[in-house]
């Protein structure tokens, strides 16, 4: 039986995260993985680290952390990330009553590092190429990675730098005080992380039963500028996600705009749509993104789904746009919390998210979980 100081299983953000947060403390570590390369929510999202998006406490504290820790390992591991912070544009009035709200409250009670910029701010930007949209919030501390290239580097890293072994293609198929049984094999640790993603019925079936854990489904797109290319620099989101993301989402001015989002644009809410757009290293973008929430994932995509989020990025940018690829984002959704870290036994512990903001608050995850089970 082979041994470790750790095992992860799960190559994805969280198991990243806790393999890094043992190898570092110089702890020997597994990460056992049933594909190949990891292929699930990691390298499906926008790589945003939306710190300004967290809600107030606790989510907020460990965006904090994680974007430290991002600039860290993106450092050693070689991969790109841009840190000059995200644009969130107010396209109405409605969405500009959130971010001056926003903005005159929470942000200076909670100590977010952003600002608020007048039309005239947002017209001088880009050329003037946002100047239809009324004000905009420039956060100063959202990061964006490509996490399609992000991923392999880091595993890479781990690998070459810290020694950690990844024993891919191979399923885990029970975990129990420290033994790990696999189609390669048992394997043993002090302790084992289990990172699974939305696999609740693999390992551990038993504790997630009672918690009626869902998944949520995304629509994604990767396109190009057809007419008027801005040389993007950082994430842009609009007003659209303030009824999402925490750090607006109970605001009053956030609850009104919600309810004229329903009168106006119902489909919108339906499908859980608010515009994110990423830069890739490529001069190509990433837009989406879509909900659709279920005990399954289903494969089909709805046509007007992958429109309705087009349309809003031409808007945004002022330009046309050509799709050049398109799939589906999937995570976990609908839990008692934004994530849970469950101790299973005296040498199990459980990490999964409950929500899409793992490339936000993940690595911060892994550094607490693995800091507090060890004492380093």
């Amino acid at each position: 039986m082979k041994k470790f100081d750790v095992i992860v299983v799960g190559a994805g953000m969280l198991g990243i995260a806790h393999a890094w947060a043992a190898a570092k403390r110089g702890l020997s570590v597994a990460v056992i993985e049933r594909s190949r390369q990891a292929h699930g929510a990691t390298i499906r999202n926008f790589g945003q680290v939306i710190v300004t998006g967290q809600a107030p406490g606790m989510m907020l504290s460990h965006a904090q952390q994680a974007r430290e820790l991002w600039l860290d390992l993106a450092d050693q591991a070689g991969f790109h990330v841009r840190a000059n912070g995200a644009l969130v544009l107010a396209r109405n009035v409605d969405e500009a009553d959130v971010l001056r709200e926003f903005a005159d409250t929470r942000m200076r009670q909670e100590g977010y590092r952003a600002e608020l910029l007048s039309s005239r701010e947002v017209a001088g930007l880009y050329g003037g190429q946002l100047a239809h949209h009324c004000v905009a919030l420039r956060g100063h501390d959202d990061l964006q990675i490509y996490s399609r290239e992000a991923l392999p580097a880091i595993t890479h890293y781990l690998q070459s730098s810290l020694g950690v072994a990844f024993i891919t293609g191979t399923l885990a198929r029970a975990v129990e005080n420290g033994e790990v049984a696999t189609t390669a094999g048992d394997f043993q640790a002090s302790h084992v992380f289990v990172c699974p993603g939305h696999d609740y019925l693999t390992l551990l079936p038993e504790r997630f039963a009672p918690m009626n854990l869902e998944v949520t489904r995304l629509q994604m797109l990767r396109a190009a500028f057809e007419t008027n290319p801005i040389a993007l620099d950082r994430p842009l989101l609009t007003g659209l996600s303030c009824v999402h993301y925490g750090a607006f989402s109970d605001l009053p001015s956030a609850q009104a705009l919600r309810s004229v989002i329903q009168a106006r644009t119902p489909m919108l809410l339906e499908n859980g749509i608010h515009l994110l757009i990423s830069p890739t290293p490529h001069g190509e973008l990433i837009i989406g993104d879509s909900h659709r929430y279920g005990q399954d994932a289903l494969p089909f995509n709805d046509e007007a789904v992958d429109n309705a989020m087009l349309d809003l990025a031409s808007q945004a940018l002022g330009a046309r746009l050509r799709v050049l690829e398109r799939w589906q984002g999937v995570y976990g959704a609908h839990g008692p919390a934004p994530f849970s870290v469950m101790p299973v036994d005296a040498a199990t512990t459980v990490a999964v998210m409950h929500s899409g903001v793992g490339m936000t608050v993940g690595l911060a995850i892994g550094e607490r979980t693995v800091a507090g089970v060890t004492g380093r």
